[in-house]
């Protein structure tokens, strides 16, 4: 029998992780639990072959990994309820702006806590997770959290916790920058006299090829972006609008510090 894993919350997020975790074989639908006091949500769950319950109070027996998918601002209702679990699980955190600290004053300093920062490309196996440990998580229970997490996608660890806030602002608020860029290539097509669909299409199959070679090629982005761009082309008349005065650049980045203020705002 494997590793008994409690889910508490089963929303978007936490969902789309259970998916990915079962839909890889890393867990068993007898070894998870679920926690969601929605009914439509917690019948959604429920559907995948998992065990269920309302509240953390009803829970029996023991449990090795504790997953907080909740919203910050519940969660100290919510995590008291599984400190009984402290001495011999391990809590992991999906919660933006919430540090571990607080979670070692509801469920007691001795208490293992690792913080994940996922995105929602987890619910196909394409997610990015960032996780930082306290000092009371072993090796193994790390290398257990990982090794489920990497089903939702790639996984990278960091040391120093006060840059989850910066990784909550590019990673885990990321897809939906990628998804409002797809929505603004789709209009501007429209907008050149491309069919609607058409327009969309080109824009979706874009994004997506772009980011695989990306990903997959041995060249830097900026290199990249400097094979696709012919002196004086068609290219280089669109970047000089997207990179005169870092345009873009700035934009972004605006973007991204306003997100990372709103996570440290989250976490207070």
């Amino acid at each position: 029998m494997g590793k008994s894993v409690v889910l508490v919350g089963c929303g978007n997020m936490g969902y789309a992780m259970l998916k990915g975790w079962m839909a890889a074989g890393k867990l068993a639908a007898g070894d998870a639990t679920v926690v969601e006091p929605n009914d439509e949500l917690r019948g959604r769950a429920a559907k995948l072959g998992v065990t269920v319950a309302e509240s953390g109070e009803a829970l029996a027996g023991d449990a090795d990994l504790v997953i907080f998918a909740v919203k910050p601002q519940v969660i100290r209702d919510v995590a008291p309820a599984y400190a009984r679990f402290a001495s011999g699980a391990t809590f992991v955190s999906v919660l933006a702006g919430t540090g571990t600290a607080t979670f070692e004053e509801i469920l007691g300093r001795h208490a293992a806590v690792m913080r994940c920062m996922p995105n929602t490309p987890a619910a196909i196996g394409k997610g990015m997770m960032v996780l930082f440990s306290n000092r009371n998580v072993t090796k193994d229970a790390k290398a257990f959290a990982t090794a489920l997490l990497a089903t939702s996608g790639a996984v990278t660890s960091i040391d120093n916790e006060e840059l989850m806030d910066a990784v909550t602002a590019v990673s885990g608020s990321g897809p939906a920058y990628v998804f409002h860029f797809i929505e603004c290539l789709t209009a501007a097509g429209e907008n050149a006299g491309l069919p609607k669909e058409t327009a969309k299409l080109l824009a979706m199959q874009t994004v997506y090829g772009a980011a695989n070679l990306a990903s997959e090629s041995d060249e830097e982005p900026g290199r990249l972006r400097e094979q696709v761009t012919s002196p004086n082309g068609t290219t280089a008349a669109a970047l000089s609008v997207l990179m005169g005065g870092n345009r873009l650049l700035d934009l972004v980045s605006e973007a991204v510090d306003a997100a990372k203020k709103r996570s440290i705002e989250l976490g207070k």
